[in-house]
C-alpha cells in the first residue's frame, strides 16, 4: 500500500508562486496607502487608539514582511527599501510643511 500526498509538486509550485504574487501586490498597495496617508493633510489621516510610533512600526514591519515574502531572493534589498521609504516619506512630509500626527 502506497501513501501519496494529495498535492503534486506542480501544484505546490503554483501555490508558492501565487502567494509570492499576492504578497507583492499587497506590499505595493500598502506602500501606496502609507504614502497617501503620510502626505495627506492631518485631518484626512486615519486615527486609531494606538500610539503613532506603534502604528509606524507595525506598518513598516508589515510592508517589510510582505516584500520579503514576495521577493525572497532580494530580502536585504527589500529591508533597505523599507528603511529608505520611511526616510523618504519623512523628508517629503517635512518639506511639504505637513505637521506630523504626534505633534498636533
Amino acid at each position: 500500500m502506497e501513501i501519496t500526498c494529495a498535492s503534486s509538486p506542480e501544484s505546490l509550485v503554483a501555490l508558492v508562486m501565487t502567494l509570492r504574487l499576492l504578497s507583492q501586490w499587497l506590499a505595493w498597495l500598502l506602500v501606496l496607502a502609507i504614502a497617501v496617508f503620510t502626505l495627506s493633510p492631518i485631518e484626512l489621516r486615519p486615527v486609531t487608539a494606538a500610539p503613532a510610533n506603534w502604528e509606524r512600526f507595525t506598518t513598516f514591519m508589515a510592508i517589510g514582511a510582505l516584500l520579503c515574502l514576495g521577493y525572497p531572493q532580494h530580502r536585504w534589498r527589500m529591508v533597505g527599501l523599507v528603511i529608505g521609504l520611511a526616510g523618504l516619506l519623512e523628508v517629503l512630509k517635512r518639506t511639504m510643511w505637513i505637521v506630523p500626527r504626534g505633534v498636533v
